[in-house]
Parts: structure tokens; C-alpha cells; sequence
């Protein structure tokens, strides 16, 4: 079918408006909505195979139909429009692919129906931004590790740890609990997607001691664009103590943060090296993964008796002032933005209360490292 019979074909009025289209151009667009969130006409001729004209023709088709919508951006009236799709519209998910068996989240995945995207900002104290920009992105980092905190009591509780992504959220949101790295990004990357960004899951293996690396799948973190084109940016609101705010992915300078000295360095087979304060954090693959990827990983952190995780209880936040909160056992540490660290031990009693009132997390008994056997 040439391109005048498809733009023909797909202008005669014989289906109803709220009629899911099925031509084959329009149904590519929406798998491609569905793995990448956002998409400019341009971007979809180029993955598809089709010029940009017919691509932006069945887009504005779509958007009549009330499938997509135009997603926030800041490129003004003369840049490239950006697109989503009309997640709260139940034809979008059949459209899109959401229930065949094959439809996998693809290397961007899909964002979270309005209500909970709502719901998560009202978690972290955050509105619905704008633009899916650098200035979105960094309150949103900032407000999610202050928020949010980075624990691991499930472990210490019996608790299983599901990585999808109805219940990374309903954990962190409904819940209103923490988690650690693959939990809190993971969630993190679909309230991102769900505001317009494009968002990669990487792999990295963390620095112990003496340099070593952890396993592969080690830690999360993720690669951020914005839908304007911006970015790239490495957001990380799940390794604990860290930047708090995205760090520019390109740049190999030395990037001041308030959680300190950051830099990007490249590392052997084409990995880099995240250095804070001037000691490796952790090695970044750059090759884009999916959620249940981590999947196995995360069963070892959490059944292996040698694991860090297994071996110790961590609840912290960053605190609003550019301090740090922490629960480590029964230790209750405070550290200020200048550094300076208070430390007191509680009382049986003063546990919980604590975990309530200090990290919004209500618990019915105290996690105690070694109370729960694989």
C-alpha cells in the first residue's frame, strides 16, 4: 500500500470515532508509544520505516481519537512535538499490546495510569510538572530521596520482594513504604515515563572493599531524558548515600552536588565508573535492561547469608535541610549538611515509634537482622 492509499484509507469516516483504529501504521505507532513513552513523529519514521509526514498524520489521527495526547515539553511552538499515550483510555492497553503474552516492557517501557501517577507525587510532596525537563527532573529527585527512604527491613520481616511494576508501586505508594535500589528506581523510572521522560534501566556492580565488584545486576540506576531532549542524566534515588540530584550522563568533569564531589569515568568494554567524593561507587553497564532482569539478583541480595543485605537493617533518608537520617539496628543517626553526626541508641519501646515518625513507615513488630531464614 503506497502512503496516499494509507492516508485515504485512513481518512474515510466508516468507523466510529470511539472505535479502536487497526490500521497498521496507527497500531505500530502505539506498541512504539508503549515501549519508548514518549515519541516525536521524527523518532517514529525512523524506527518504523515510514516518512515523518505519515507518521505525524496518524498521530494527529490518534490524538482525535482520543488514544494520545501531546506530552509536556518545553521546545516552544516551532520544536518537536512529543507524544504519549492516553493511558486512562481502556482501549489503549489492547491497542498497545498490554495483554498479548509477547509485550514485553521494551528497553523504556510504560508509565502508570493517572491516578497513581497523582497518587506518587502526592507521596513525595511533589505536582505534576510542566515539561518533562532538567528542572522537573531535579525536583523530583530531591523530593523522592527525602521522602522515600532507602531500607531494607523486608528482608528482616519475611516479606517478599516482587519486581514488577504494580507492585514496586503499590509498596512505595499505597504502602508508603522504602526499599532499596531495584524497588525505589524501579519505581522511580515509571513515575518518570508516566510525566513524559524516557527512561533505560542499567545494570552496575558496586565497589566493596579492597576495589572488588560485586555480581552482575548488583545495583539499578537510570539513564533520563527529557522530553524536549534533553539529558541524558544519571538518576539514582536508590544506592543510599548519593547525589541529590541527577548528574549530567555525558560529562566526564568533576559535578558538584550537595551529597558531595561526583564524576563519570570510563571504564573497561565500554562500562563507567561512578566515583563519589573520589572513590568508585559503582560500574555502570550502559547496554539498557528491563525490570525482571534484576530479578535474580535481587532473590541472591536477599536469601544469600553472605549478602550485605542479609547481614545488616538499614532505614535512612535524606533529610529537608540537606542532612541524613538513619536507622541502623537500634542506632539512631543524625548527620547534618555540614557533616556533623549524632548518634544515640533507643530503647526496645522507641523503635517503632521511631520508624513511624521519622520515615512514615508503620510496622507491627520490630525487623531484627537474622529473625528471618531464607
Amino acid at each position: 500500500m503506497t502512503e496516499d492509499e494509507m492516508r485515504r484509507a485512513a481518512a474515510r469516516p466508516s468507523r466510529a470515532r470511539r472505535e479502536l483504529p487497526d490500521h497498521p501504521v496507527r497500531l505500530a505507532l502505539l506498541d512504539l508509544l508503549a515501549e519508548e513513552g514518549t515519541v516525536t513523529a521524527t523518532q517514529a519514521a525512523a524506527r518504523l520505516g515510514h516518512s515523518s509526514g505519515l507518521c505525524s498524520f496518524h498521530l494527529r489521527q490518534l490524538a482525535r481519537h482520543g488514544l494520545v495526547e501531546e506530552a509536556p515539553h518545553s521546545g516552544g511552538r516551532g520544536g518537536p512535538r512529543p507524544w504519549r499515550l492516553r493511558w486512562e483510555d481502556p482501549r489503549v492497553a489492547e491497542a498497545a499490546g498490554a495483554d498479548r503474552p509477547d509485550a514485553g516492557p521494551g528497553p523504556y517501557g510504560k508509565g502508570m495510569d493517572p491516578a497513581r501517577t497523582d497518587a506518587y507525587l502526592r507521596r513525595i510532596g511533589a505536582v505534576r510538572p510542566a515539561a518533562a525537563d532538567a528542572e522537573a527532573l531535579r525536583e523530583l529527585h530531591r523530593r523522592h530521596l527525602v521522602s522515600v527512604p532507602f531500607e531494607n527491613l523486608s528482608i528482616h520481616l519475611g516479606e517478599d520482594i516482587v519486581l514488577t511494576g504494580d507492585a514496586l508501586t503499590e509498596k512505595l505508594v499505597t504502602a508508603r513504604r522504602g526499599g532499596f535500589c531495584y524497588e525505589l528506581n524501579g519505581a522511580f523510572a515509571a513515575l518518570l515515563r508516566s510525566l513524559g521522560f524516557g527512561v533505560e534501566l542499567l545494570a552496575a556492580r558496586v565497589f566493596g572493599d579492597g576495589g572488588r565488584l560485586g555480581p552482575p545486576y548488583d545495583h539499578m540506576a537510570l539513564r533520563v531524558t527529557g522530553a524536549d531532549g534533553g539529558g541524558p542524566w544519571l538518576a539514582d534515588v536508590g544506592f543510599g548515600r548519593h547525589s541529590t540530584f541527577p548528574l549530567d550522563y555525558a560529562s566526564r568533569d568533576e559535578q558538584q552536588d550537595p551529597g558531595g564531589s561526583f564524576r563519570l569515568a570510563d571504564a573497561p568494554h565500554g562500562d563507567l565508573d561512578v566515583l563519589h567524593n573520589g572513590a568508585a561507587a559503582y560500574r555502570l553497564e550502559q547496554r539498557p535492561r528491563e525490570l525482571g532482569d534484576f530479578a535474580a539478583t535481587c532473590w541472591y541480595q536477599r536469601t544469600w547469608p553472605g549478602s550485605h543485605f542479609r547481614q545488616s537493617l538499614v532505614c535512612s533518608r535524606l533529610t529537608g535541610d540537606g542532612g541524613r537520617l538513619t536507622l541502623s539496628g537500634r542506632t539512631l543517626v543524625r548527620t547534618d549538611a555540614e557533616g556533623r553526626r549524632e548518634e544515640r541508641e533507643l530503647a526496645a519501646s522507641e523503635v517503632l515509634p521511631v520508624y513511624r515518625e521519622h520515615f512514615g513507615i508503620t510496622l507491627d513488630r520490630e525487623p531484627v537482622v537474622g529473625a528471618v531464614q531464607a
